[in-house]
């Protein structure tokens, strides 16, 4: 594991004998003789863990502890003190110091505690990173377009309803963000927002993590589980690509709708849930119905209020400002700093069509920034998006006759496994048996 350390001690022989043992553990180490000089490097780097000694010339070790969490919170600080100074010690661990060692003690008590202390730092620092990347509410739906500020209105204007919402578009247009936005709005939102996608699972355990099993009531079901029904009580449920959802399903899903009452497999007793519902499909419900895929009855349970989500391409005004967005979360991610990015590459963007969307486009800036030279992001670490091709190509070329292409090709890659196969092609498993149906692949 690597780790880059702060060592703060003014008797230099010993400063540079710790410095020697870490650096031989392939840790990166500065050293600092005075808490001024110690705080100018922590602003010029990122460390993860600081020794400090408690009597420092310029400054008592256990204040200095607390200005050093103040201002760098994800930091881990191992204290340094002399025998007679554990009081000293004490205090600096109730300040925020992860622990202390005596002086003199054997120094292969260094090595194990300082792997511990950083191993606590990344998980403080990957925390930080995750709480100010999952903006809550409609924050974190982006955008200036026209059609994507409509969408946020109707979305915000319905989130102080119970209502039920069908939210519908393209995949990766952004349906759980805006069903979390709407959880997040409403006055359910001091209770769990539940996510589930229903092209996910087969019928039998989709229908078991909604609504849970008693103990023995098929095979593998080896105790009691409560359903996401259940877990939704007072809550949000969210089901994404809800017209996956098997047949039978769907009726029990209805009854659930209209008497908020359900039954876990296996058992007679009846239960209940008051629970928001907020459901999600890219497919056309109401060709679905003609198919005989989708209940019509429940379809117009659920088409309460609906809001559709404009696909990337028809929003191209938002492009620069996702990825911009797209840039700072991963540059956190990946630990990055001060990255600059070309006018070029944001050109090279809008060259492509985006059929995944904005899921398509985080991907792709997540690459692209693994991929750059020197911190800059410039078009060579993108793909390089072909110019739209005309209308008589695209005719040629009918998208179905692409599709069942490429199914073949990836179900012979994964010689026949179909799970495998799904997992390849980002689509549920039982969508892609309905796929082989529709294409005689089977």
């Amino acid at each position: 594991m690597s780790g880059n350390i702060l060592i703060i001690d003014d008797e230099i022989k010993l400063l540079k004998l710790l410095g020697m043992i870490l650096s031989q553990e392939n840790f990166n180490v500065k050293e600092a003789s005075t808490a001024r000089s110690a705080m100018t490097m922590l602003e010029q780097y990122d460390f993860d863990v600081v020794l400090s000694d408690v009597r420092l010339p310029d400054a008592f070790g256990v204040d200095l502890v607390k200005s050093i969490k103040a201002k760098y919170p994800h930091l881990e600080i191992i204290l340094m003190t002399a025998f007679g100074n554990i009081t000293d010690a004490v205090q600096a661990m109730k300040n925020g110091a992860y622990d202390y060692l005596v002086k003199g003690d054997d120094n292969e008590k260094i090595i194990p505690l300082v792997y511990k202390t950083l191993e606590k730092a990344k998980d403080n620092k990957s925390k930080i990173v995750q709480k100010s990347n999952i903006q809550k509410g409609f924050n974190q739906i982006i955008g200036i377009s026209p059609l994507i500020i409509q969408a946020k209105k109707l979305a915000e204007r319905v989130a102080l309803t119970d209502a039920t919402v069908l939210l519908t578009g393209e995949t990766g247009t952004g349906k759980e963000v805006f069903a979390n936005a709407i959880h997040e709005g409403s006055d359910r939102n001091k209770n769990n927002f539940v996510a589930i996608n229903c092209s996910a699972f087969s019928k039998e355990i989709l229908e078991s993590e909604l609504f849970g099993h008693k103990q023995g009531s098929f095979t593998g079901a080896i105790k009691d589980k409560k359903g996401l029904v259940e877990e939704a009580n007072g809550g949000t449920l969210f089901l994404d690509e809800i017209g996956e959802m098997p047949i039978e399903l769907q009726a029990k899903l209805l009854r659930v709708l209209e008497t908020k009452e359900f039954m876990r497999m296996g058992e007679t007793k009846v239960s209940k849930s008051d629970f928001r519902l907020i459901a999600a499909t890219n497919r056309n419900l109401e060709d679905e119905i003609k198919q005989a895929h989708f209940r019509e009855d429940l379809y117009f349970r659920l088409n309460v209020f609906e809001i559709n989500l404009p696909p990337l391409r028809e929003r191209k005004e938002d492009l620069k400002v996702l990825a911009k967005n797209f840039i700072d979360i991963f540059s956190n991610k990946l630990h990055l700093s001060s990255v600059n990015v070309s006018s070029e590459y944001y050109k090279e963007l809008e060259k492509n069509d985006w059929k995944g969307n904005i899921r398509e486009l985080r991907n792709t800036i997540e690459r692209s920034l693994i991929l750059m030279n020197d911190n800059i992001l410039d078009t060579e670490s993108l793909p390089h998006y072909s110019e739209k091709v005309t209308s008589t190509e695209k005719d040629s070329l009918s998208m179905r006759s692409l599709e069942k292409e490429h199914i073949q090709k990836v179900i012979q890659y994964t010689k026949g496994n179909k799970a495998e196969a799904a997992r390849l092609l980002e689509i549920g498993i039982a969508t892609l048996y309905r796929k082989l149906e529709e294409y005689n692949l089977r």
